[in-house]
């Protein structure tokens, strides 16, 4: 069974080879202005102290989390738990740069009040909403419409404690936001800081194929987070894959130099499958990171 003292025997095993990648220590992608963090999905199972470790030898400011049902904190347990794992995270000087909720209403059910609250009190400046979807057996603008008191809702409780509302652009026949003009227009309703975009260049990809540049366009001024992540055409469904080897543009990322984004940027290795807490299938997930890592700074350019 694996141990704390195997976790860290590894961790100093892998030394070597993130030494030759160049991606010791965040110092050493400098200059960037953006925060750097990669999503813990795949994570699940290790402790607060290891997924902070792990963040260590990524090289990154901080980790995007799932705080979610089923993610590395249930909803009603954040109060008790959430605290504990931000501190794991200060002691490695790394943040909860965005915590991924399952929330995208203000309910009892959701334990919004308390999640938010909470993360907010922690120092946390940021959230990723849970997704809606449509019934397609429905008429889509009325669904449209019938969104808007529940945001209205949430992004005023937002704005009270101070944390603010991302959405992500997911792909899909069903999905809110894959059309990207749908969420798009009910952001007009309010200013940029009170309800951002996590911009998901796989996503946008996925629904947009070679009109991506349009919908960057479009949303540039509502880019909250930007999410790298690649994916590989399997007959009629979208993969996973790593960074640089499948579908994605590497010219998106120039984009955002050219516009100079300066939000935060997470990386996403969702294509990665096995238990981390077997020390071979760690071992993949680290030289995942350091490839995938590698192939982002290579696109921003960064010295």
């Amino acid at each position: 069974m694996p141990t704390r003292r195997s976790f860290l025997q590894n961790a100093s095993l892998l030394a070597g080879s993130l030494a030759t990648t160049g991606l010791t220590t965040a110092s050493a992608a400098e200059p960037r202005a953006n925060k750097l963090c990669f999503f813990t999905k795949h994570l699940q199972g290790l402790s607060f102290d290891d997924i902070a470790s792990l963040a260590v030898e990524m090289g990154v400011d901080g980790v995007e989390s799932p705080i979610r049902p089923k993610g590395h904190i249930e909803p009603e347990k954040v109060a008790d738990e959430l605290p504990k794992y931000v501190e794991a995270l200060k002691k490695q000087n790394l943040e909860l740069t965005i915590m991924t909720s399952g929330i995208n209403e203000v309910s009892a059910e959701q334990n919004t009040e308390v999640v938010l609250r909470t993360a907010a009190k922690l120092g946390v400046k940021r959230f990723r909403m849970n997704y809606y979807k449509y019934d397609l057996e429905k008429p889509i603008w009325a669904q449209l419409q019938e969104v808007k008191p529940k945001l209205k809702d949430l992004i005023q409780l937002c704005s009270e404690v101070g944390i603010q509302p991302l959405f992500q652009n997911h792909s899909g026949k069903d999905y809110f936001g894959a059309p990207i003009w749908d969420i798009y227009s009910l952001m007009q309703d309010y200013t940029p800081e009170q309800f951002y975009f996590c911009y998901d260049i796989f996503h946008a990809t996925v629904e947009g194929g070679l009109q991506w540049p349009l919908s960057a366009a479009l949303t540039s001024d509502r880019w909250g987070a930007i999410y790298f992540k690649d994916f590989k055409w399997e007959g009629r469904k979208a993969e996973g894959c790593p960074l640089g080897q499948g579908q994605v543009n590497p010219d998106f990322a120039k984009l955002l130099k050219k516009n100079h984004y300066t939000g935060p940027i997470s990386l996403h290795v969702e294509y990665l499958k096995g238990n981390p807490k077997d020390p071979a299938v760690l071992k993949e997930f680290r030289e995942a990171h350091v490839r995938d890592f590698k192939v982002l700074k290579d696109w921003m350019n960064w010295a």
